[in-house]
């Protein structure tokens, strides 16, 4: 295999880079809505009015000399914009926000710069209609999360890709933008072990050696309660899904909490057992050790017999079997919800008697027996030789159609002979091993394979450089599946696609819309949505102990699963885009619901609850955004408002001036008064240099002042009244999150489009550029005659150019 591996290496690195070529069929272009349409009627104003408007409040700033904002005006002609596209953009983009001129500064008077808004973006869009530009984006590889979903659809095998690949690069948000994907001999190699591995965990392994995996329970998961999966009646640990690799002898440890002395946290604890079970079947039960030690021989942990289990995946389950007569949890102060509140928590107020799982660690096989048959053998094994005869045209087909469904294309006749020259080559011995060896090998080749790695969409071989042509209906499956499902396309979209269907558009539309009612399309809340609100960020903060003793890992869930629910429910029901903003709706649990102090919620299951309290309103009202914009001790107006103008408004402030003390620096004290987060704004904007972006960002944080760290609702900071009072750039007073919500409203057209372009940035893999903001706008346009529906905006980028249209490359001397 090391001499497989090293050719497989040689292929994948030439593929990887040769320039994109082939034939593909259809028109040079499609079809789109491309005229641009006038929301409402203005004065006109003649180009010369025009720019004497920017030299006038615009020039003193964006000038050659001091290039505020790294922008020049000097040379800008509003009659020339469509050849000056990048700045006429910025302009656009600064005025549509309401940011320009900035606040203090002179504004001329009415709608003129409605009038040069609109002016601008109708000559742009004029322009773009005449000439689009689809732009061009180099070929894609599979990321980790595209990487899990292609393995999990191909196999039914769940694996772990973090333990497999490193880490996605990120730009604009998300982890699939193609310029920023880089490779390297590591990264190939990572993908070349992949697919060794897997291949061996799909098919089994009969020879398998010992080898160790562990999963770990985060220390502020409350363990007072049955975890998911895990037998009913049973307290804490964990429960997960694991592969075994081969029919053979297991053994489990389980590592406790410890203090940091090293003594095990639960000293005091009796009658405790901890029980192992396999599929809901008990296999073992460990009375626990209330006397062991970090500096015993085992640490502070304990080891089961070995146990027999077959090979595949099953449910492994860790977890506490209470006793007859369970202690009482003291508590000083307030039931705890984070259980485990000693080791790095020991000055803090009150404690737990009960032991905490820390670690499972699964070891084996010993003496391997074999491989037993499991879901995941018998969805590769789709037919089985009846004699030695009948091998080979088995092994065929199972190939055949796995390598189609994972390079998302038709094998070639080429693909074929080299997968069965592999089969033929490792298929040696007696039955059934050969047989099965040949056809690991041969799954292993279309994992380690370019065409299943990568994401080519081939050029037209008579392309030429700086040409727009039609993607292949082939390439449009990929692009709308990793779009809708962050995973390949199914057989019925790659059957269309192979017969060249899905340049119908009705038939396209219908293969949107199934793809969306499709519970793959969950991906567009857990992979586009959470990116681009930044909800990864959420696992950054963990709010001090001392401060919210009833923040702990469960509440993190409920958090992030509400918001993720609220985002699903937008996409499957249809609803409007504004939604994000002003829903008088959500989605909890009774953890959930009695955080933020909502009545009549029972259970663990999520469901649809109305919001009463006019406060709660869209996702600035959710706890994960509130959580993920607060540091650990205390909420932060400056990250909420820095947060809202990047994501909301794709106006990310100016980094601060080197020299420029921290708002952390700011002394948190005065005269032995605590002071509340606003006082300690006002002294921090004291600096004119800080001073000039904090007016623009404090604003939106401070109207937010009211939800505490964990997104509760607070009256008093520090034992001071919240004072949420300000206001924005524009003008508008803010005094709370309902007043805000308003205010962002009433710049519909910039949020909007700020979601449009990120959305077209996801469904592309590549950045949007200026010449994209043409289509942006015509998609904006055309929702709103569909109550701003989501569909109407997935449709748009679907069939925008950017989307069904590639650029074939210039090179650099011929630009």
């Amino acid at each position: 295999m090391k001499v497989f591996a090293g050719a497989a290496l040689v292929l994948l690195i030439p593929f990887a880079l040769e320039a994109q070529r082939s034939e593909v069929s259809g028109p040079n272009a499609p079809r789109h809505n491309y005229i641009p349409r006038a929301s409402r009627a203005l004065p006109r104003a003649t180009t010369a009015a025009l720019n004497d408007v920017v030299k006038t409040y615009c020039g003193g700033c964006h000038n050659d000399e001091r290039k505020r904002g790294n922008l020049s005006l000097e040379t800008f002609d509003v009659g020339a914009a469509p050849r000056m596209g990048d700045v006429a953009e910025k302009v656009i983009a600064k005025l549509r926000s309401g940011m320009m001129p900035p606040p203090g500064q002179k504004r001329p008077k009415g709608d003129t710069l409605e009038t040069l808004t609109t002016t601008l973006e109708a000559r742009l869009d004029s322009a773009a209609a005449v000439n689009p530009n689809p732009g061009h984006r180099t070929f894609q590889r599979l990321n980790r999360a595209e990487y899990t979903r292609a393995i999990r659809d191909l196999l039914g095998l769940e694996i772990d890709a973090d333990a497999f690949l490193p880490l996605d690069t990120q730009s604009e948000n998300f982890d699939n933008i193609a310029d920023v994907q880089t490779l390297s001999p590591t990264l190939l190699d990572a993908y070349l072990r992949a697919a060794s591995e897997i291949a061996y965990l799909a098919i089994g392994n009969p020879k398998a050696t010992p080898s160790s995996a562990t999963y770990s329970v985060h220390r502020t998961a409350s363990q007072t309660e049955t975890v998911e999966g895990a037998p009913y009646g049973s307290r804490g640990g964990l429960s997960v899904i694991h592969t075994f690799p081969a029919d053979g002898s297991y053994v489990f440890r389980v590592v406790f909490f410890h203090e940091t002395t090293g003594a095990f946290a639960c000293g005091n604890a009796r009658g405790d057992q901890i029980e192992i079970s396999i599929d809901g079947e008990r296999v073992a039960v460990l009375n626990i050790d209330r006397f062991m030690h970090a500096g015993d021989p085992n640490g502070a942990s304990m080891v089961t017999e070995p146990v027999k289990i077959t090979a595949g995946p099953h449910r492994v389950s860790a977890v506490f079997i209470p006793p007859t007569f369970q202690g009482v949890v003291q508590d000083l102060i307030s039931p705890l919800k984070w259980s485990l509140n000693s080791t790095s928590t020991a000055t803090a107020y009150g404690f737990s008697l009960l032991p905490h799982l820390r670690d499972l660690v699964i070891t084996g096989p010993d003496n391997p027996t074999g491989v037993s048959d499991s879901p995941v053998r018998r969805r590769i094994f789709s037919c089985r030789p009846a004699a030695p005869g009948d091998a080979r045209s088995c092994a065929q087909s199972i190939l055949t159609r796995l390598g189609g469904a994972a390079f998302r294309r038709p094998l070639t006749d080429n693909d074929v002979r080299g997968l069965m020259a592999l089969y033929d080559a490792n298929a040696k011995g007696d039955m059934p091993n050969a047989f099965e060896n040949g056809v690991r090998t041969g799954l292993q080749a279309i994992l380690a394979s370019p065409d299943f790695v990568f994401r080519f969409e081939r050029s037209p071989a008579n392309a030429k450089p700086g040409e727009s042509y039609r993607i292949s209906d082939v390439a449009l499956a990929s692009r709308l599946s990793f779009f809708l499902w962050s995973a390949p396309p199914d057989h019925e979209l790659l059957s269309l696609a192979s017969a060249g269907k899905l340049a119908d558009q009705a038939v396209l539309r219908r293969q949107v819309q199934r793809m969306i009612a499709d519970p793959r399309s969950e991906a567009l809340a857990s992979r586009f949505f959470s990116q681009w609100l930044r909800l990864q960020d959420l696992d950054k903060v963990v709010p001090d102990v001392r401060q919210y003793p009833d923040f702990d890992q469960q509440l993190r869930d409920a958090m992030r699963r509400e918001t993720e629910l609220f985002l699903q429910n937008l996409v499957r029901e249809n609803r409007s885009v504004l939604e994000l903003w002003n829903a008088d709706y959500t989605f909890m649990n009774e953890r959930l619901a009695t955080h933020y102090g909502v009545p009549n919620v029972s259970g663990k299951a999520f469901r649809r609850v109305p919001y009463s309290d006019p406060q709660r309103r869209g996702l600035l009202a959710h706890a994960s955004i509130l959580t993920l914009t607060s540091h650990a001790t205390r909420t932060s107006a400056v990250d909420r408002g820095k947060w809202v103008m990047e994501v909301f408004l794709h106006s990310p402030p100016p980094p601060p001036p080197p020299g420029v003390p921290d708002l952390e620096a700011t002394p948190a004290a005065n005269e032995g008064k605590l002071l509340t987060v606003r006082e300690r704004m006002e002294q921090h904007r004291k600096n004119p240099t800080c001073n000039s972006c904090h007016r623009m960002m404090d604003p939106i944080g401070l109207a937010l002042e009211n939800y505490d760290v964990t997104g509760r609702w607070r009256i008093r900071d520090n034992g001071a009244p919240v004072d949420p009072r300000s206001e924005l750039w524009d003008g508008t007073p803010v005094a709370s999150p309902s007043d805000l919500r308003e205010a962002l409203l009433k710049r519909r057209e910039s949020l909007l489009r700020t979601f449009t372009r990120n959305l077209m940035a996801y469904a592309i893999g590549r950045r949007v550029e200026y010449f994209d903001m043409p289509t942006i706008r015509s998609i904006v346009r055309s929702a709103a005659a569909d109550n701003d529906r989501i569909g109407s905006y997935i449709m748009g980028v679907v069939n925008s150019p950017a989307f069904r249209m590639q650029r074939t490359e210039v090179a650099d001397g011929d630009k």
